[in-house]
């Protein structure tokens, strides 16, 4: 039971011609009666002054109230309207705090809307990230997720295992059924079915983080094959030195642009080589401790340049592009083939199809209908979810195991339950709402 009162200045700082005080607790209605004289009816606007305790006014404004449970945190909130300059706010916030309020946490509201069962816990994250969208796309999926698809999502894949776990602990429960699901085909492809919807869920929640986060980028190759000019065109500008030196780049370089709606980091870097210069191999470790990072690494390749020892060296594990440059030497023509783009960085022919060949390889879709914004931890808990059903599959068809394919059913419910906050330690609750804005 939540038994204080919290406020908080819900709009951004600076100056504004409204500026809002938000207030949720137990002591709203009698706050609002000293602060505004009155209290009005739910959710209809009065217009007054606001005063202190020797009925100084302070300001003038609207003041709205809500009542418990049909508020955004279930609690009694009021919000005072007032004019939006930063001391004005900050004198009302203050008198407010003298009635036995305290001022909010950074996401506390939300927090609260959350533990009284107002929104589950992606909801509560999509909050967070509409606000922090910065593209159109961003924010139309954060407000799908929002309204709760993402969860309903998440919800259904949970309800169908809870099924599948009726059905087997059933039989481990009463054997003398004689039930022999382990033979039972119904099980077997009702796991599919789940699997299959799970990579489904899996492909739409990648797509959702690249809205949220972006796709980080990095740009390698050996020096002068033309990584600071390919950075160029892709930023729109000459945010790198260009010259005929090799090693120009020494230092890692990043630029932030959108494609479509899709946040990219790109990141050019030093040009891989074994050097006697002390800078230029310190460059070299950077370029490298990026690339590990990176969710594509596009290695350019001067066309005319047949050695490639270098693109050897990097990991196996990593997405990557080899990107052939400087086709205008030999007038060849802009080409797309799998993961090799051919193209001019100097002349910008076949940037095109290198953006394109970007957004194909992140799965990326224009079209947003359908998706949801999701997060690292939501793919984490898919990608747990999924290992389990993995090691149930086997349980299943392999060892026989009923028990053992009971219990991984049981914590691959468990994994997708955490998403939206069924099974969220306090831990991960003050993690996540740390991230908010305060006044939200």
């Amino acid at each position: 039971m939540i038994n204080d009162t919290i406020a908080a200045i819900a709009t951004p700082s600076g100056q504004g011609g409204v500026g809002i005080i938000r207030v949720s607790g137990p002591s709203v209605k009698s706050i609002t009666e000293k602060i505004s004289g009155t209290c009005p009816a739910p959710r209809y606007a009065h217009y007054g002054v606001f005063v202190d305790a020797d009925k100084n006014v302070i300001d003038s404004g609207l003041t709205l109230y809500f009542k418990n449970p049909h508020s955004f945190t279930g609690e009694d909130v009021v919000e005072f309207h007032a004019h939006g300059g930063p001391v004005i706010l900050d004198i009302l916030l203050k008198e407010i705090l003298k009635h036995d309020v305290r001022p909010a946490r950074a996401g506390e509201f939300s927090e609260r809307a959350y533990l009284n069962d107002k929104i589950d816990l992606t909801q509560a994250e999509a909050i967070a990230d509409l606000i922090a969208a910065d593209s159109e796309q961003a924010a139309r999926a954060a407000t799908r997720s929002m309204q709760g698809e993402f969860s309903k999502v998440i919800l259904a894949l949970v309800e169908e295992l809870i099924h599948l776990r009726i059905y087997v602990e059933s039989a481990l429960d009463f054997p003398e059924e004689e039930i022999d699901f382990l033979a039972d085909d119904a099980i077997a492809i009702n796991l599919k079915k789940v699997q299959q919807k799970l990579q489904d869920v899996k492909k739409s929640a990648q797509q959702g983080r690249l809205l949220k986060e972006g796709m980080t980028v990095v740009i390698a190759g050996k020096p002068n094959a033309g990584k600071s000019s390919l950075l160029n065109q892709l930023a729109g500008q000459d945010s790198a030195i260009v010259t005929d030196i090799p090693g120009t780049t020494r230092d890692i370089l990043r630029e932030h642009i959108q494609i479509d709606g899709l946040p990219l980091h790109i990141i050019d870097t030093a040009g891989l080589r074994e050097s006697e210069d002390v800078v230029e191999q310190e460059g070299v470790k950077r370029a490298k401790q990026m690339i590990e990072k990176a969710d594509r690494v596009l290695y350019v390749v001067d066309i005319e340049d047949t050695e490639q020892s270098m693109r050897d060296t990097l990991p196996a594990s990593i997405g990557l592009t080899t990107v052939f440059n400087k086709i205008d030497k030999n007038n060849l023509a802009a080409e797309l083939k799998n993961d090799e783009v051919y193209l001019s960085a100097k002349t910008g022919e076949g940037i095109d199809l290198l953006k394109q060949h970007l957004k194909h390889c992140m799965g990326y879709q224009q079209k947003t209908e359908g998706q949801f914004i999701a997060r690292r931890r939501h793919l984490d808990a898919i990608d747990v979810a999924e290992e389990h059903l993995v090691i149930a599959d086997k349980n299943l068809h392999h060892l026989k195991a009923g028990e053992l394919l009971a219990e991984e059913l049981r914590l691959a419910q468990e994994a997708l339950s955490s998403i939206t906050g069924e099974f969220s330690s306090d831990d991960l609750l003050g993690r996540i709402f740390s991230d908010f804005c305060i006044g939200k």
